[in-house]
């Protein structure tokens, strides 16, 4: 995925200036805490060893001016207090250069009381710590201890100028010039590491930002993403896999079996082998291969999946992507095209050829009047099924629910008009297969529609509650009010539905029965109707017993429809 470098992934200013305010601290803080330790561990060893000179200087049998050379131990351990107490990380440097000046008096101090004893290779400690605190402690070393050195081997009456009088400021320069360089070196390596941990700390903010910005592109889109490491692990998932996750278990898990997962053609399982993530993980590359998930009895995904190899820098395998999408909306409208084409070409041609046919008869008994009407008759009511299946097929075609073709026109009727004449149309229908329809329950009641659109769904159910009936059955119609809202039931005693499918009853396209003649557009063009004049249409059916429509309607201009409940989502038609 290529990023831009437009700085998009760069920390925002301040960002950057509290960064490096903190760094500041953070330097600042351990410059402060090394500057302390150093005084410490230099004083304290100063000490340690002053401790050991004294013992063995004391116990010997040497000549030795014990006041003077008491006097500098003193000054050594009382620089050793001063170096244990004194907050140095919270003071100026410039006052650490007390310490090793002490020291250097302490020394001559005791160098004083014994001239021969060597005590003067004491003066390294200082000169070391001087040395450390940059150019200026190392030119100071350099001139008080060797001012101080030559100033004791003048006031010396025995002892002249000789080669050793040089050997101990050489010494002691060569040790402070070693450490002043060795001290310089780690200076600037310390300053070197300190650019590049800065460095390192915007390269991961920049990282970082750009990782949250691929994250947050792959969790906007609407296919997942699943990345598989070389060794078959998967690594990464956005959300929308974890949605397909939550819907299909065992989806993107490698080391669980998908159940009810078929191929392309929704009817042949799928072999494990040929699960998309165990193919990728094989090194297999693929485009589009469809899965259906779920059983075909049952309301079901179809996920289309591809797999891309990757490959990093010096072109070795990186593992895979693989890209799944969700186009079970796409395959079942290519299927319902189908099954409309098929089921149209059925409904059409049954009609018109009845209507040909029965022309035909009156034709040839235009000498018997009665049994000519009785063939146009029946070439007249297939005429107007032709009408209806090629009004269904062209309000489904809408683009918008709410178009041209979904206009209403309400106007304050009496609902129980449309219902008995709705009753009356199909009479003889019902008759031909001595199903009873009944309206003694049809009352007056207002409702506030269009009588067209509203003659359109009461037609619609009771042409179902005709096609679907036992034979010998009954059709019971009914009209209720609270002068709020209006009722209109259509009962039936036929076979009734699963709830599988009572849910997908008001789907365009979706049929209970496929031996039934019928588009599979009534019931969603009813309730489209229904709800566009702000009621609905709600179903209850059972196994062996029938089913019940309710068309609830306001019963004037002003009223508000509270629209019962139904069966979740109840989407499609008989």
């Amino acid at each position: 995925m290529h990023i831009r470098g437009d700085g998009a992934g760069d920390p925002p200013a301040r960002v950057r200036d509290a960064l490096r305010r903190t760094f500041a601290a953070v330097g600042d803080a351990r410059t402060g805490a090394a500057r302390a330790r150093t005084a410490v561990l230099n004083q304290l060893l100063l000490c340690v060893i002053v401790l050991f000179v004294a013992a063995l200087a004391l116990w010997g049998t040497g000549a030795i001016h014990r006041s003077l050379f008491l006097s500098g131990v003193l000054l050594i351990f009382a620089g050793g207090a001063v170096a244990l107490l004194v907050p140095w990380a919270r003071i100026a440097q410039g006052w650490v250069l007390l310490l090793p000046l002490l020291d250097i008096v302490a020394i001559a101090l005791m160098r004083r009381s014994e001239p021969n004893g060597g005590l003067g290779l004491l003066w390294a400690f200082p000169a070391i710590w001087l040395a450390l605190l940059g150019i200026f402690g190392y030119v100071l070393q350099l001139v008080v201890i060797t001012g101080v050195y030559w100033t004791l081997v003048a006031l010396e009456p025995v002892r002249g100028w000789e080669y050793t009088t040089f050997l101990l400021p050489i010494v002691t320069v060569a040790i402070a010039t070693a450490t002043f360089v060795g001290s310089r070196r780690h200076a600037a390596q310390q300053e070197l590491l300190d650019r590049q941990a800065g460095m390192l700390s915007d390269a991961l903010q920049r990282a970082q930002r750009q990782e949250e910005l691929i994250i947050e592109v792959l969790d906007a889109v609407d296919f997942g993403v699943l990345r598989v490491a070389p060794d078959g692990s998967v690594t990464m998932v956005n959300e929308a896999i974890g949605r397909f996750q939550q819907s299909i278990p065992g989806f993107g898990v490698r080391e669980r079996a998908l159940a009810n997962a078929y191929q392309a053609d929704g009817t042949t399982p799928l072999p494990e082998q040929d699960r998309p993530l165990l193919r990728a993980i094989r090194g297999e590359v693929f485009d589009n291969q469809i899965v259906w998930f779920g059983h075909p009895d049952e309301r079901r995904a179809a996920i289309t999946m591809t797999v891309r190899r990757m490959r990093d820098a010096f072109g070795v395998d990186n593992g895979a992507v693989l890209i799944a999408r969700d186009v079970t909306a796409e395959l079942t409208a290519l299927r319902a095209r189908d099954r409309l084409v098929a089921s149209v070409s059925h409904e059409l041609r049954t009609p018109l050829t009845s209507v040909l046919g029965y022309i035909d008869l009156a034709m040839d008994n235009l000498d018997d009047p009665d049994a000519a009407r009785r063939n146009l008759e029946v070439a007249g009511r297939n005429s107007e099924r032709l009408l209806e299946i090629v009004a269904d097929i062209l309000a489904a075609s809408s683009s918008s629910r709410l178009s041209a073709d979904m206009t209403i026109s309400p106007e304050p009727l009496d609902a129980a008009d449309i219902v008995r004449a709705s009753a009356e149309a199909w009479r003889p229908r019902a008759a031909e297969r001595a199903v009873s329809i009944l309206t003694a329950d049809v009352t007056p009641a207002p409702v506030f529609a269009d009588p067209l659109r509203l003659r359109q769904v009461v037609d619609n159910l009771v042409s179902n509650a005709v096609k679907y009936n036992r034979d010998g059955g009954e059709i019971a119609l009914a009209c209720s009010t609270d002068e709020q809202t209006t009722r209109i039931s259509v009962r039936d005693t036929g076979s009734g539905m699963a709830l599988e499918d009572q849910r997908r009853l008001f789907e365009r396209y979706y049929r209970v029965r496929t031996d039934i003649e019928g588009t599979g557009l009534g019931l969603s063009i009813s309730r489209d109707i229904a709800r566009a004049h702000g009621g609905d249409i709600t179903v209850h059916s059972e196994r062996g017993v029938g089913s019940t429509f309710v068309v609830v309607l306001p019963a004037t201009a002003g009223a508000v429809v509270e629209r019962p409940p139904t069966v979740p989502d109840a989407v499609g038609g008989q």
